[in-house]
């Protein structure tokens, strides 16, 4: 396939382009034929990562040699190592960069946009700092130290950590300010830096901490600024704290602003019948790691619930989740535990999963641009996926708007049911799919055998004679023979019992209209108050 990498000396989008087209046969180089760190290349070589992407081969020769850039790609594109492995590169050989040498404090700085990015982003960076060594100051051999800094997790590991000393910090920009106000984070030696995912960043409302950020660091040091896209703000960002620097686009030629790997699916589906259609596409052939996104934090969690009732490996992530459920979640998701994760659009930002093969809206996006966000999880790295999208019918309006943005030629969603033959003929669906593959996920065959038990002890039992009594008490133990207004039992609510005497019911006594009581037929000798007790 052709690539096309766009390599633009200035900042301003307008402005003149260079323009390379690489052949279809063009071989990527390694990291290795790129000059990266033998140690650095051995631990990519071990997970599986010899070639460069696009991004990264335009990207790495600039970098290792300190230069400011811009890199613009799409997401799954590589970027993360398009900064990662220069970085590195860069902190082991300080000393032949001008570079200080460790002494505990940051020397590079990371800031992503989100908690699950912090941690995608900090997972892979130690991928390729697996057995990467650097000298101290004094002379000392140690493994290069990395850590990750966010919300919704305590104060205390994190400071512990930046005080045992670091190289690299990874972290969002609200705990980055807070550490670093209470002098915890020490930003005034760090002389790499690299915002990641910035347009997520200005659409999260962070832009005014990442300026606050900024203005505390240290010149001159190499800033990267990596984003999907480049709104205004991110361009007068980049033209305030960046040195001349050089702005790089990699994509295949022709791409859209979808993925073209990417085989989209629309359908106008009836709300009551949403959870049994997606039971069937999760059987559909081929399906692997599968994400599903909603607009709520309550459908999001209700599907979850109702596919795990059918049977489904399903995980869900969002708000209303703490950061060790959401952390836990990811974690089985992408190591194969559970292959299907529920997500809403703000908790899903920044999830870096590669090999996710289908992506379901089960509800329409608001917009182009999260469309565009949420089926970009499937087709990644030269991957093909599927995207499916479930349209209600009063969201048929804003899927029009969103197929007219992205010139999609969908604006009309086919009527769609579970049991359609075109969404089975589509989407590969067997003719014996149905809505359940089994046993509610999570239950044990132990905990079925014991509930089982449970409800025959409870069948078992004999079932309580509950007879009411003239004095209206329940009487349970009335199957004695005896009528139940003849000899009261203990379970007669309100009887009486004298000390050796016989214990009777107390009878409530009615007065009628008139005035005379009525009971059992006899009357009374108290007057009447003409009040209704």
């Amino acid at each position: 396939m052709t690539t096309e990498i766009t390599v633009d000396a200035a900042v301003d989008p307008d402005d003149d382009v260079q323009t390379t087209i690489l052949a279809e046969d063009h071989r990527s180089p390694t990291f290795a034929e790129l000059g990266v760190d033998a140690a650095i290349v051995a631990a990519l070589e071990a997970d599986g990562k010899t070639h460069t992407f696009a991004i990264q081969e335009l990207t790495l020769p600039l970098a290792l040699a300190g230069s400011d850039l811009i890199g613009q790609a799409r997401t799954g594109m590589g970027k993360t190592y398009g900064f990662g492995v220069p970085l590195l590169h860069r902190l082991v050989h300080a000393a032949d960069f001008g570079l200080r040498q460790p002494d505990g404090t940051p020397r590079a700085l990371v800031i992503v946009p989100t908690r699950e990015l912090c941690v995608q982003v900090y997972e892979d960076l130690q991928v390729a700092a697996k057995g990467v060594r650097v000298t101290t100051a004094d002379g000392a051999d140690r493994p290069l130290a990395l850590t990750a800094i966010y919300g919704g997790r305590p104060y205390e590991s994190q400071i512990a950590e930046l005080q045992s000393g670091v190289d690299v910090v990874v972290g969002t920009p609200g705990r980055l300010l807070d550490l670093a106000q209470q002098g915890h984070l020490v930003l005034g030696k760090v002389q790499i830096l690299v915002l990641d995912e910035a347009d997520e960043m200005l659409d999260l409302g962070f832009l005014p901490d990442i300026e606050r950020i900024m203005g505390a660091l240290p010149t001159p040091r190499q800033t990267m600024l990596f984003s999907a896209t480049m709104p205004g703000p991110i361009v007068t960002l980049a033209r305030t704290f960046l040195t001349q620097p050089t702005h790089i686009r990699a994509e295949q030629a022709n791409d859209s602003a979808v993925h073209e790997r990417t085989t989209q699916y629309v359908y106008r589906a009836h709300a009551l019948d949403k959870a049994e259609l997606v039971a069937r596409i999760l059987q559909a052939d081929g399906r692997g790691a599968t994400m599903i996104f909603t607009r709520t934090k309550r459908t999001a969690q209700k599907v979850a619930d109702d596919l795990a009732e059918r049977g489904f490996s399903v995980g869900a992530v969002h708000g209303d989740l703490g950061q060790v459920a959401r952390e836990k979640a990811l974690g089985k998701f992408r190591d194969g535990t559970i292959d299907v994760l529920v997500a809403t659009d703000v908790a899903a930002r920044g999830i870096d999963i590669d090999d996710v093969t289908h992506v379901i809206n089960y509800q329409c996006p608001d917009d182009d641009k999260t469309y565009v966000h949420r089926i970009g999880r499937t087709g990644r790295a030269g991957r093909t996926g599927i995207a499916i999208t479930l349209v209600d019918w009063d969201e048929l309006h804003r899927w029009a708007l969103i197929d007219k943005a992205l010139g999609l030629g969908m604006p009309e969603a086919a009527e769609t049911y579970s049991t359609s033959a075109h969404l089975s003929e589509e989407l590969g669906i067997p003719a014996s799919a149905t809505g359940r593959i089994g046993r509610p996920a999570g239950t044990s065959s132990v905990d079925r055998q014991q509930a089982r038990r449970e409800r025959e002890a409870r069948s078992d039992r004999p079932a309580r004679n509950r007879r009411r009594t003239r004095g209206g008490g329940s009487g349970e133990n009335a199957a004695d023979g005896q009528s139940g207004g003849s000899a009261p039992t203990a379970g007669d609510s309100g009887a009486q019992t004298a000390e050796g005497g016989a214990s009777r019911p107390r009878r409530r006594r009615r007065r009628r209209s008139g005035g005379k009581p009525a009971g059992d037929g006899a009357a009374s000798s108290a007057p009447a108050t003409g009040t209704a007790e």
